[in-house]
């Protein structure tokens, strides 16, 4: 329902109804709408277990292409709710909303580095940064794809794959090589 009307137009009665429970129970499992709402926002932006995600061994684009595969097998099994939620169009500016997709995107930033075979990069913060940037085209696209029909899957895929494809053989080697060298602590050599 979150995904079908905004936060505030959805009533815990409604909820509980659609749910065929009885409104208590939403209650005494969430406390109130606004605590069931962030349970659905944690449960949107959290990644499936890696261990799920079949990723090749072989050469860039074919992991690239599993990799998006996953994402995008992701935001269609969610639908729009994931595309309400990740776009601030569910309680507008609410700081513990910002701070549950903070941390969805820096942990989804840590296991993209994984995924793509680069996990010995996921100390450096702009490394992250470039990652969490790839994120935030993986929400425009979905939600083009999803809420608007501009674009189909197909479409999406392809400009998310080639983007991660540059990414990794360009855009990261390249801010590794401006990055600077980790200082050198006195002592050691």
């Amino acid at each position: 329902m979150f995904g079908e009307r905004p936060y505030a137009a959805v009533s815990t009665a409604e909820l509980a109804q659609r749910a065929g429970v009885a409104r208590g129970l939403i209650n005494h499992y969430f406390g109130n709408k606004r605590d069931l709402y962030l349970a659905v926002v944690r449960r949107m932006v959290t990644l499936p277990r890696q261990d799920k995600v079949p990723i090749p061994d072989g050469a860039p684009g074919e992991r690239v292409d599993a990799i998006v595969g996953w994402l995008l097998d992701t935001i269609a099994e969610h639908g729009t709710t994931w595309v309400k939620v990740t776009s601030h169009e569910g309680v507008g500016d609410d700081p513990e909303v910002q701070q549950i997709l903070d941390q969805a995107d820096d942990a989804a930033a840590e296991r993209m580095l994984v995924m793509i075979g680069r996990a010995d990069l996921a100390d450096s913060a702009s490394l992250r940064a470039l990652v969490i940037a790839y994120a935030g085209l993986v929400k425009v696209a979905g939600r083009e794809w999803i809420t608007r029909a501009t674009l189909t899957r197909a479409q999406v895929h392809r400009l998310l794959a080639d983007t991660l494809l540059t990414m990794i053989t360009v855009t990261i080697p390249g801010v590794l090589l401006t990055e600077p060298a980790p200082a050198v602590e006195s002592g050691e050599r």
